[in-house]
């Protein structure tokens, strides 16, 4: 019998302390299948942030660092600086690296950092309650837009890619989803391309996973799913933003 599925290496057997039908459980166990994959455990370092992915490090079997809210590309832009030949990535949320961490991924991107970023946006401050982010649709309800996010008072949603878009430090940027099976098959070889990046040098790797969160958006997991297919796509398209030739 042919065995289609084993453990990875890079993955720590652990009771998950994310909520049911989060999406952060699927992106943790991408990133490590390609670790494995690449075979690169032992030079991998990761930087994970304040937020629901702060015990990031209780299920990854590699080296990992904690990094103040929204300054993983400032502690990461460090490591790789003095460790050249170590593979440097960082696992950030949207209230993470969009909101309190704006100048820093924006200043690292800019910059051509060679480090890969893994941008989970679940447009929610899961970790604390359910705020609005800002990558909150609008009309989205929250425990602090109840009546559904405005324009006129919180303004629009940012589409973080794209702002990033348009640097010229930035080699590669994809927006992907892992709301379905094609989404997370297609977030896997999008995830795996920017670590290669890396290996290559070729610059600056962003990632952003579009991600469910139902517990913070007060649905069932069905529904979450339904939403991100339904209206989360629909205002942050999936595809490759950028992609510099070499």
């Amino acid at each position: 019998m042919a065995n289609v599925l084993k453990k990875t290496q890079s993955l720590h057997d652990r009771v998950t302390h994310y909520c049911a039908g989060c999406g952060h459980g699927i992106v943790h166990r991408l990133i490590c299948e390609i670790i494995d994959e690449l075979d690169i455990r032992e030079k991998t370092i990761a930087v994970a942030p304040v937020g629901c992915a702060v015990l990031a490090y209780d299920y990854w079997n590699f080296d990992t660092t904690e990094a103040a809210h929204g300054r993983p590309p400032a502690v990461a832009t460090g490591i790789k600086r003095m460790l050249p030949d170590r593979i440097i990535f960082t696992y950030q949320g949207d209230g993470d690296l969009a909101a309190i961490g704006t100048s820093e991924i924006i200043h690292a991107a800019n910059r051509g950092e060679n480090i890969t970023v893994i941008f989970v946006n679940n447009g929610t401050y899961g970790m604390t309650g359910g705020q609005m982010a800002p990558t909150t649709l609008l009309g989205q309800k929250t425990k602090t837009t109840p009546l559904g996010r405005d324009k006129i008072r919180e303004g629009y949603p940012l589409k973080i890619s794209e702002m990033l878009a348009i640097l010229d430090g930035v080699y590669y940027l994809e927006r992907v989803s892992v709301h379905n099976p094609q989404g997370v098959r297609a977030a896997k070889k999008a995830i795996k391309k920017a670590f290669i990046n890396q290996i290559e040098n070729k610059g600056f790797s962003m990632v952003e996973v579009l991600a469910m969160c139902p517990t913070a958006w007060e649905m069932p997991v069905k529904d979450s799913v339904k939403w991100v297919e339904e209206n989360v796509v629909k205002y942050y398209p999936l595809g490759v933003l950028k992609q510099n030739a070499q």
